[in-house]
C-alpha cells in the first residue's frame, strides 16, 4: 500500500465535505448508494490487510469473517442505509440489538453530522467500543470527532486506525483518537474538486487505498 505525506494531501472542512457531496448527486447524479458501496468495499479491504480479523462486530460477510450489525436506530434509518440493512438481513447477516465481543469493530456510527456530545444508544455504543480489548477501525471518522475542529466530543471513540473517505478531513490531521489514517478512493471525479478550487493530485492511479503519514 501506498503512503503519501499529510502535507501532500489537501484536507476539506467539514461544509467543503457536504458540498462534493452534494455536487456528486446533484451535479452529477451519482447516487450515495454508489458512494457507500465504493466506501465499503475499500473498508473491507483494509480491515482485512490491517487487522485479519475471524469475526468483526458490523462489517464483512462476504470474505469468510462472522459479522454482526448493531444499529443505534434500526426503526429510523434513511432510505440508503434501510437499503443496505435489508440486504444483510436477506443474507442473513446478524443485526443485533447489543453487541458481542470480535476480533475488531467497525465504527461507523456518525459521521461528519455530527452536533454536540453523542447521546442515547450512540454514546452507548462508543462507550462500548472503547472498552474492548478489540481494536476499532473507524470509518471516515472515529464517532464523537468534530472533522473540522478536531476536538473530541464526550464520549468519542479512540481508534486504532481510521479510514477516512475521498480526502482527508482538517481535523483528523492531529486527533490523538485517529490512530492509523488511511484514505480510500470513493470515485470523485476530479471535475468536483477543479470546481472548488482545490488541487488535487492523482492519489489514486495505482491503489484506490492510500496510509497517510
Amino acid at each position: 500500500m501506498r503512503t503519501v505525506s499529510r502535507t501532500a494531501v489537501p484536507a476539506l472542512t467539514t461544509e467543503q465535505m457536504r458540498a462534493v457531496d452534494h455536487a456528486m448527486v446533484e451535479d452529477l447524479h451519482i447516487e450515495l448508494v454508489q458512494m457507500m458501496e465504493n466506501a465499503g468495499r475499500s473498508l473491507a479491504e483494509l480491515a482485512i490487510i490491517r487487522f485479519s480479523p475471524c469475526s468483526v462486530t458490523i462489517h464483512l460477510a462476504n470474505r469468510g469473517c462472522q459479522v454482526q450489525v448493531v444499529l443505534t436506530e434500526p426503526g429510523h434509518l434513511t432510505p440508503v442505509p434501510a437499503h443496505q440493512a435489508d440486504i444483510l438481513a436477506r443474507m442473513g447477516v446478524t443485526i443485533a440489538s447489543r453487541p458481542a465481543t470480535a476480533d475488531l469493530i467497525i465504527d461507523a456510527l456518525i459521521g461528519y453530522s455530527l452536533r454536540g456530545d453523542p447521546a442515547g444508544a450512540a454514546a452507548q455504543l462508543i462507550t462500548w467500543a472503547n472498552g474492548q480489548a478489540a481494536p476499532v477501525l473507524a470509518l471516515d471518522t472515529p464517532s464523537g470527532l468534530d472533522l473540522t475542529t478536531g476536538t473530541a466530543a464526550t464520549p468519542a471513540v479512540w481508534a486504532a486506525a481510521t479510514l477516512t473517505l475521498a480526502l482527508p478531513k482538517v481535523g483528523l490531521l492531529d486527533a490523538p483518537n485517529v490512530g492509523e489514517l488511511y484514505l480510500a478512493d470513493i470515485s470523485v471525479p476530479a471535475l468536483v474538486y477543479h470546481r472548488m478550487g482545490i488541487p488535487v493530485p492523482g492519489f489514486f492511479r495505482q491503489s484506490s487505498l492510500l496510509r497517510i503519514d
